[in-house]
This record gives C-alpha cells, structure tokens and sequence, in this order.
C-alpha cells in the first residue's frame, strides 16, 4: 500500500497543520503534496518530503497567496498522483479536489467545508474590500469556484470530519455522510497543579472572528488577572483596548502553555470554532473551560463536569458566567483524565486502523465488481 498525503498549503501552524503533523509521524516516507510550501512556518514538516505545485514558482505566492484562488483548483488538479494506491488529504478548502487513479481510494480529513465559499460567503467579500467593482469580481469568482468546490466533492471515496459539527456542514453542503475522528490534541504536556493561581488564560491566533474583544471588554470591567497567549493581526487593536491587568504573553512553547494552564482558574473560549483543539489541551492540564457553547467544543467539554458555556456572543452573557463560576469547584484530575480520549495517540490509532479499514474494503468492492463483470 503506497500512500500519498495531501494538504491545501503550508503557511501557518494551526490545527489543520497537526493533523498533517499526526500523519506524516504514522506514515514518515509518503510526500506531502500541498500548492506551495513556506519553510518554517510548520514545525516537524522541515525534512518531510513535500511536493509544491506549480504555484510555488509564482513570484510573491507565500505572500500574496489569497489574490491567487482563481489558480488553485487548476493546480490542485495538476498534482500527479498516480504511482499511489492511497490517498489521505487534509482539507478545508482544495486537496479534496486531486486527480487519482480509478483503482486509488482517496480519503478525505475535511476540517470544514471552506467557509469562504459556503456558510460564510458573505460575510468574507464585505470585510475583504469596499470597493463595489472588486466585489461584483470576487463574487464571480467565488461562484465559479463554488462549482469546482462542489464537483470535487465526488473525487472523495470516504469523508471524515473532525467533529459532529462539520459532520453536518458536510452532509449540509456536499450531500455527503463522513465518519468523526476528532482532531489530536498535545495531552501528554499537561500537569495537574495543586498551586491554583488567581488569573484566566485565552489565547490562539489573534484574529476577529476568534472574538477576543469580548474577553478585553469583561476583563476591563472585572479588573481581574487575564493572560492572553498568541500572536495575529489583531493583536495591537486588542492591547489598544486592554487595561493593565491584561497581559499578551506573544507566542508560548508547549511546555511554558500548559504550565500557565495548569495554575489558571479557568480558560476562555469565546469564539465558534469547528473542533476546538486548545480547550482540550487546557482540560489536559486539568483546567475547566469557559466557552461560547456552539461547534465543536459542546463535543469536547461536559458542561458542569469540565467547563460552563455562556449562549449569546455578548461580554454580557460571559460576565454573568463568569461571576457564577468557582475554581475551588472543580475536579482537576477528572478534567485531565476526560481530555486523555483527545490526545495525539489515541488520534494515531484510529486513523491508521481508519484508512487501512478503508483500503481493504475499497480493494474488496474492485474485486467483486471484476468478478460480476466476469
């Protein structure tokens, strides 16, 4: 069985990247095929055997990759793929769209349906420009690429989604069922500490939709100890609002995140995320979690048991729940021992049982249809 994997590209470190990260470990010498590579920007994938497309030669793309989408259904397509028995993509938006063999079964890690296109369409052309001409443009252009998006979905063999969330979405927008596998989480880093500071931790990339103004706005009010860790475009707009009692720790290793997890009262979730990878890494540190109760993290968090929501985006509906809430409440151990089902080898075992479950089976339906014909 000669597998290939497949990502959309490597410009950032986020969960989709630690998904890729989980299966290059299990299967170490299959390329990575992505549209183009920035080198650095995913840590362990520097020595991976990583095929770009014919984007990467495209003079500024790891820049200005974005003004480039038109392109990249044609160099998806263009990725030969043909030496593989396997392949196991990991997408929310292209590398569900590859060329392969009539004889290769394609598994597909969808992470979401790619929001720009289907459930936030919208909302993505008027916060990307306000000029009237452009708009009327990229709205042509995402309409065409829609079409691609949704003729692609039938190059897929299975479907996995990494919550019951984007289970739906999936089922929603491609008319397709999926299998859940929830994404790996870094478990093994976490400590249970018996020294409970007084402060609240939050972080990730700083960006709008994450919704770290909300945090900003209750934490003003409170006066109370925040620690925010991450870096992004929105950081200086979020220190502009901040009082002193609001620290932006910048990027953190593992090691120092789930440290300062481990002595937090409580992390802050306050954005609708798909799965949701860094409030389980806080339980793994046995620190419950205080998140907006939409998406994947209803999924991962037992409200009453390892966290609390709070139901409307509102610095409102987040002070009123955090004034409920009580660290001295709290079973730390079962926090951590709940968020164990999460961790990165739990995700390993499943997911190389998955596709070879998959191959087999795939493998014996070519058999029979030959037998039939016969």
């Amino acid at each position: 069985m000669k597998i290939a994997l497949v990502h959309d590209y490597l410009a950032q470190d986020g969960g989709a990247e630690r998904v890729l990260k989980a299966f290059h470990e299990i299967w170490p010498d299959a390329p990575i095929f992505v549209l183009f590579h920035k080198k650095g920007s995913v840590a362990g994938l520097d020595h991976a055997e990583v095929r770009q497309s014919f984007m990467a030669r495209v003079p500024g793309v790891k820049r200005y990759f974005r003004w480039l989408l038109p392109l990249m259904p044609t160099a998806t397509e263009r990725q030969n793929l043909d030496e593989f028995d396997v392949v196991l993509s990991s997408t929310s938006a292209f590398a569900k769209g590859v060329l392969t063999r009539p004889d290769a079964v394609h598994i597909s890690y969808c992470h979401t349906p790619t929001r720009y296109l289907w459930s936030d369409t919208h909302k993505y052309i008027s916060s990307n420009t306000h000029n009237f001409f452009v708009r009327a443009v990229l709205r042509r252009i995402i309409h065409k690429m829609r079409l691609w998006d949704k003729m692609s979905v039938d190059r897929v063999d299975y479907f996995i989604a990494n919550s019951n969330t984007v289970r739906q979405r999936i089922e929603k927008y491609y008319r397709r069922d999926s299998d859940v596998l929830y994404p790996p989480a870094d478990v093994h880093l976490g400590t249970v500490s018996k020294d409970v500071g007084d402060y609240f931790i939050s972080g990730g990339r700083l960006v709008a939709y994450k919704r770290f103004d909300l945090l900003i706005s209750v934490f003003n009010r409170l006066g109370w100890p925040l620690y925010i860790f991450g870096n992004g475009p929105e950081k200086e707009n979020l220190q502009r609002m901040a009082k002193s009692n609001i620290h932006f720790l910048g990027r953190v290793s593992d090691e120092e995140k789930a440290s300062l997890l481990s002595k937090a009262r409580g992390f802050l979730h306050p954005q609708l995320e798909d799965s949701g990878i860094t409030p389980v890494e806080a339980m793994a540190s046995g620190c419950p979690v205080i998140a907006y109760g939409f998406g994947g993290v209803t999924e991962t968090v037992i409200s009453g048991e390892t966290g609390l929501f709070f139901y409307e985006q509102t610095w409102e509906a987040l002070l009123d729940t955090l004034l409920t809430f009580d660290a001295c409440t709290w079973d730390r151990d079962a926090i951590c021992a709940h968020a164990q089902k999460f961790g990165v080898d739990v995700f390993k075992q499943k997911i190389k049982k998955y596709v070879g479950d998959r191959y087999d089976e795939f493998q014996r339906g070519l058999k029979q249809c030959r037998l039939d014909i016969r």
